[in-house]
């Protein structure tokens, strides 16, 4: 069984940052790698393209609602991207930092 996982989230302006702040500061996410994207999709009939920040967050399995509730108290979709990737295996001293570093 998995003990960690990653969550991937998308959002503009400040909220990438208002995200990362939530989910650091109460220690449910260990590291949050940030990146611009192009977001392509269509949203109530309309096609989008949007510039977005894509934020891949490490976390602990069992924060998991914690970090879902976090992001979606500070995130301004009415839909928000919240994925959740369960980690199978990692580099052992990378996951022992991970629990050392959260909740």
């Amino acid at each position: 069984m998995s003990t960690f996982c990653m969550v991937l989230t998308s959002a503009r302006g400040a909220t990438p940052a208002k995200i990362i702040e939530a989910l650091l500061s109460k220690q449910l996410a260990a590291c949050i790698q940030s990146m611009p994207v192009r977001s392509h999709y269509v949203w109530q009939g309309v096609l989008r393209d949007e510039a977005e920040e894509l934020l891949i967050i490490k976390a602990k399995l069992a924060d998991w609602l914690d970090v879902e509730q976090a992001i979606r108290a500070v995130h301004d979709y009415d839909t928000p991207e919240i994925l959740r990737f369960d980690i199978d295996a990692g580099s052992e001293s990378y996951l022992e930092w991970m629990t050392k570093v959260t909740r």
